[in-house]
């Protein structure tokens, strides 16, 4: 069920919802054909590096992991220590797109979906018009498999655990970009999928469980 969601998930952002639309060739290896009317163009029209430093070191620390996105320090199980202050740390509001720089090669990368502070290794980027762009639409785009696998051939490094994707890289990342109505359509698509799907994945976990208990009992 988790893959079948994520192969959706992916055709959806890529191919859009009409399965009767005509098709071109995006000119881009991991997208392959894409509608038509759709654009396909350079992240750096649509974003740009936006760094702002705290100097107060007031707000809530957020982490990015290729599991789950942006996401609460708090939220997570980290063993890491915590830096004495956060004077310094990036701040990022909700809607920026931030990158684990260290391990973007694996997916960690998403759209904030709330204000706060991250790690000054990170690379915090800001949509350019918010009438072209729909963070959330990108947030599904960017963490699908085949976009992670173009942001590895992207990054650079001598060994695997040591790539690094740098502003300049992944600004020259092509992406596509239908209208804001059509992502808007794609986004409320997904969500309502994604909650059938997990709806589906609760009853089929507790159908397992019931039937190992009663394995167990007998």
């Amino acid at each position: 069920l988790i893959e079948k969601r994520q192969a959706a998930i992916s055709h959806t952002v890529t191919k859009g919802l009409d399965p009767t639309v005509e098709m071109k060739d995006s000119g881009v290896e991991w997208l392959g054909e894409v509608p038509t009317h759709w654009e396909v163009v350079r992240n750096k029209a649509v974003f740009h590096e936006f760094v702002e430093r705290s100097t107060d070191g007031q707000g809530e620390l957020l982490t990015v992991s290729h599991l789950t996105g942006v996401t609460r320090r708090s939220e997570k199980n980290v063993n890491m220590i915590m830096a004495e202050t956060l004077d310094g740390y990036k701040v990022c509001a909700a809607g920026d797109l931030v990158i684990n720089t260290m391990w973007a090669w694996m997916g960690a990368l998403g759209i904030t979906p709330l204000d706060g502070l991250v790690s000054p290794s990170y690379n915090t980027y800001r949509p350019r018009d918010s009438n072209v762009l729909m963070p959330d639409y990108y947030d599904y785009l960017c963490r699908m498999p085949h976009h992670v696998v173009a942001i590895k051939a992207n990054s650079t490094g001598v060994w695997e655990s040591r790539l690094r994707l740098y502003p300049d890289q992944f600004l020259s990342m092509r992406m596509p970009l239908p209208s804001l109505a059509e992502q808007r359509q794609i986004v409320d698509y997904i969500a309502a999928m994604r909650d059938k799907y997990d709806a589906l994945r609760a009853w089929k976990q507790k159908s397992v469980t019931l039937t190992e208990a009663r394995s167990a009992y007998r």
